[in-house]
């Protein structure tokens, strides 16, 4: 005769059951956190910080590109990489002398025009005196009335011509400036205190306006571009605290920050290590400034940011 094998109770099998299905809710619940990408995210709300985001460093506007207004051989490259220019210093110049030639020009008509001017203005103030003697004289009965009367039509011509003269001065005046703005477009200068973060220009080397010469990186404040997850938007808001820190979390690596903006348009993660993640999530950009001053920090570098709670700050 076999044995019978033994059952459990029927008191244990329901709490089992229990513990099977909750088992297997948890590992739904983790599988579906990891497949929308939110799990660092979801550990930072679980933890110490309100949220958590991959960021990188930047400035207000980016690296500057500058260019030649104008196209042309550069006869000079006035600065280097690495070297620390100051507004309106000289970064490059083209070759200017038929610029310099055309001001030039322009400078000889204007001063002739001018030269004509004085000229008519001994005349006109000659002729206004002799009408006014003839006037006078046929007045009192010593002169004739026909005299009087060409020499007062002779003055009024020669208000006219100094009308039209004057207004090839004016238009002189106004050639010579396009001259000499003409030859300011062959000159590149800094628009703002920078430092030099990259040169392809040349001395000799023909360039157009389209060619990118210079780099700039400008003497700003450093900020933070953070990719806030979509599920974390509504606990972050302007003004909030975090801590900024290295990707390698070394203690010397740690910055204090607070929020500046955030985004209204929703974007890809593009800071994701992971392909899978990357793919998947949903950002908003989230801006920081330090509190204090972080100029060591190099442009692009990435890092992390730990939003604090209210509660912490």
């Amino acid at each position: 005769m076999k044995p019978t094998a033994s059952r459990p109770p029927s008191s244990a099998r329901p709490a089992a059951l229990l513990w099977s299905a909750g088992f297997a809710l948890a590992a739904t619940l983790a599988l579906a956190a990891c497949s929308k990408g939110a799990a660092p995210a979801a550990t930072a709300a679980a933890s110490q910080y309100a949220a958590v985001a991959r960021g990188r460093v930047d400035i207000e506007g980016g690296l500057l590109a500058l260019s030649m207004p104008r196209e042309g051989v550069l006869a000079s490259v006035a600065v280097h990489e690495g070297d620390i220019v100051k507004q309106g210093q000289l970064l490059a110049a083209l070759d200017a002398r038929p610029a310099q030639l055309a001001v030039d020009s322009a400078q000889a008509q204007l001063e002739q025009a001018q030269a004509q001017l004085k000229l008519l203005a001994v005349k006109q103030a000659a002729a206004r005196l002799r009408a006014q003697r003839l006037s006078a004289a046929a007045a009192a009965g010593a002169g004739d009335g026909q005299s009087a009367d060409d020499a007062r039509e002779a003055s009024a011509q020669l208000d006219a011509e100094q009308a039209a003269d004057q207004a090839a001065a004016d238009m002189a005046a106004q050639k010579l400036a396009e001259a000499r703005y003409e030859l300011a477009q062959r000159s590149l200068r800094a628009p703002f205190d920078a430092s030099v973060v990259h040169v392809t220009a040349q001395p000799g080397a023909s360039v157009s306006s389209s060619d990118t010469l210079f780099t700039l990186l400008p003497d700003k404040p450093r900020i933070v571009r953070a990719e806030l997850n979509e599920s974390f938007v509504a606990a972050v808001h302007p003004g909030m605290h975090a801590e900024v820190v290295a990707n390698d979390d070394t203690e010397n690596g740690r910055w204090s920050a607070h929020v500046l903006r955030i985004g209204q348009v929703y974007g890809p993660a593009t800071l994701e290590n992971d392909p899978q993640i990357r793919a998947n999530a949903r950002t908003v950009e989230c801006v920081l400034a330090f509190d204090q001053p972080e100029q060591q920090l190099r442009i692009g570098q990435r890092v992390i940011v730990r939003f604090l709670p209210d509660a912490r700050r």
